[in-house]
């Protein structure tokens, strides 16, 4: 794992993305399979104190496998106490409001899950790349979502980040087999592939 200073320039390509050496498919299986009873027990126990709750975020590159990631979470998790949320362009009504207007509602109530398919890191990466709002603007969103993720955390939400990584080259693969296949071409679209040349270059 690459630690930096808060600010610090970070290149995913740097980092690897390959499992622990002694990490089999099978061995997962085995550890999920224990791990996934485990989170049902705490999710009931959760429900049923009312005192905590838990927001999940996932990002990755397109085809990192977020989508596969909150299948596999959810169908260990009792249904009536999870909300999955995917968040992709703002909306009209959406941008009419400050920007952790539309998280913030989605935010979850107290003994329930929330999993955030994407989330309010959009804010800060898309805008940035894309130049969509001035400098100055994403720089001070930074701070927002510090102060957000901890008026969170002080009324009892548990955060939880996670990065799905893949490299460059794997991504590039993925894209292609989902190309080719009838049944998940239509997830892919020709801003996966430019978003893929502006990340590479």
């Amino acid at each position: 794992m690459i630690f930096t200073d808060r600010g610090g320039k970070v290149r995913l390509d740097d980092i690897s993305a390959q499992p622990p050496k002694d990490m089999t498919k099978e061995k997962a299986r085995v550890r999920f399979a224990v791990l996934g009873e485990e989170m049902f027990e705490l999710q009931d126990a959760m429900f049923g104190a009312k005192v905590n709750s838990v927001m999940v975020v996932l990002q990755g590159r397109d085809s990192a496998g977020k989508d596969g990631a909150i299948k596999h979470v959810v169908g260990c998790l009792n249904p009536r106490g999870v909300n999955v949320v995917s968040f992709g362009a703002p909306t009209t009504e959406e941008r009419q409001h400050d920007f952790l207007w539309r998280v913030h509602r989605h935010a979850p109530r107290l003994g329930e899950f929330a999993i955030f398919n994407r989330s309010h890191y959009e804010d800060v990466l898309v805008v940035r790349v894309h130049s969509l709002v001035r400098e100055k603007l994403w720089k001070e969103r930074y701070g927002h979502i510090a102060d957000f993720e901890e008026l969170l955390a002080e009324h009892g939400t548990i955060v939880l980040k996670y990065f799905l990584h893949i490299s460059s080259k794997e991504q590039k693969l993925r894209l292609m087999e989902r190309e080719k296949d009838p049944r998940t071409a239509w997830k892919l679209n020709p801003n996966d592939w430019r978003e893929r040349w502006r990340a590479i270059t």
